[in-house]
């Protein structure tokens, strides 16, 4: 396509472009992905220097292509995490093959299927836990007291944070992720945030250091890479890494679909009832957190027509991707009886993510516990509140009125000698 192919028509016209820190993107971002996908799969900003690709054929090529689309400068687009001191904050997701190889094969032996089947008693544990406070609530915040808070325990018992730490973990997480709208720049909350997590891990390796677990630190600390053991910077880049990728994506796509629910009356009662791997699946394929990730061009190169040169930034689109209806049969439709196998929503190639399974354990048997207990509910949405930020899409405040199902009788009730 030409360059003139990247203005909108003037008979179709979107109300505003695509940019990730835009409120208004974080609020519906689809309408300006499906203009994208049609009249400009090659998408330029001006203003923050990036190019976008939004079809799902598109999305596939650049990520299985890391030779092309490199992850060398990080995979954030924001100043402040872009360019080659990336691999500081992001560690491995800041490597290209076979470095980052050889960093992703020690953290993937925690999240084989193996791994995962066994830790499945035990994340349904935590979610009772979690559940426990809220079952005589006919009002709680679902988003800020469950589905929130399931990963984030999950991650950090696999980290080996200690239980008491938790919940101010997942405070810092929420709030270091955080934008004002339409700056690249973290507010004084998220600094200070990144600040006191900073301290935490560093603290945190310091102990595991001296006193080792059975805990994926533990195992990173003790671990090497040719011959050499990480460093106290390299571990807390990558507890930085696992805390966001553990807690952020799988929590805010619980939310996701509990809202979906709410907007699809059938979707909820089916999904309370049974359903709970079905409305897993469609939801991260029609509206996963995990909205965007960013490359650089390692060489000039020709994308539908127009020449891009090395050194490019490219915003890579993987939600609008599942939108995609050569794809995807009727593609705006929320249906659980949709065949999911060619979603994107966890990357693909080499930085395919490590936590794919563990997240589509704790998203189901989020679902099962919560119907366990809900038979129906509905959201008070004039107090959502969503979260802003340029990858993630979700909600840090989903507000529900709820109806438990009945409590089952004891054994012996209701019968006499």
């Amino acid at each position: 396509m030409s360059t003139d192919a990247l203005a909108p028509a003037e008979d179709e016209q979107i109300a505003f472009g695509y940019d990730p820190f835009d409120y208004r993107i974080h609020e519906d971002p689809y309408p300006v992905y499906a203009w994208m996908r049609e009249h400009a799969p090659l998408y330029r900003n001006e203003q923050r220097d990036f190019w976008a690709l939004s079809r799902h054929a598109d999305v596939v090529a650049a990520l299985r292509n890391p030779k092309l689309f490199s992850n060398r400068n990080g995979i954030s687009l924001e100043s402040e995490l872009w360019g080659p001191h990336a691999v500081q904050t992001s560690f491995f997701l800041a490597m290209d093959p076979p470095e980052h190889g050889a960093y992703r094969g020690l953290v993937g032996a925690a999240f084989t299927p193996r791994k995962m089947a066994a830790l499945e008693s035990r994340i349904r544990q935590l979610a009772q836990e979690r559940l426990e406070p809220l079952r005589d609530l006919a009002r709680f915040d679902f988003a800020a007291d469950f589905a929130a808070a399931l990963p984030n325990d999950v991650v950090c018992e696999v980290l080996g944070v200690p239980a008491e730490d938790w919940d101010q973990i997942r405070a810092d997480t929420d709030q270091l992720n955080q934008r004002e709208d339409g700056s690249e720049d973290r507010g004084p909350n998220s600094v200070a945030a990144a600040l006191r997590l900073a301290d935490y891990f560093v603290e945190l390796v310091g102990d595991l250091r001296r006193h080792p677990g059975d805990d994926l630190t533990s195992a990173m600390i003790q671990a090497e890479v040719n011959g050499v053991r990480h460093t106290d910077t390299q571990i807390v880049a990558f507890l930085f890494l696992v805390i966001s990728a553990g807690n952020e994506s799988t929590g805010k796509t619980i939310g996701n679909a509990w809202y979906h629910g709410w907007v699809h009356p059938e979707v909820q009662r089916a999904g309370l009832n049974g359903r709970a791997a079905d409305w897993t699946n469609e939801t991260l394929r029609y509206d996963s957190a995990s909205q965007m990730t960013a490359r650089t061009l390692t060489e000039d190169t020709v994308i539908h027509g127009v020449e891009l040169t090395k050194g490019a930034r490219v915003a890579i689109l993987p939600a609008s991707g599942n939108r995609d209806g050569r794809v995807f049969p009727d593609p705006e439709r929320y249906d659980l009886d949709r065949d999911t196998n060619k979603m994107i929503s966890f990357g693909y190639g080499p930085h395919h993510c490590l936590g794919a399974a563990l997240a589509r354990l704790e998203m189901r048997i989020a679902f099962e516990e919560i119907g366990a207990l809900v038979s129906e509910y509905e959201i008070d949405m004039g107090n959502t509140r969503r979260v802003h930020s340029p990858h993630q899409r979700g909600f840090a405040s989903l507000p529900c009125a709820v109806a438990h199902r009945p409590k089952a009788l004891p054994v012996n009730a209701g019968t006499s000698n």
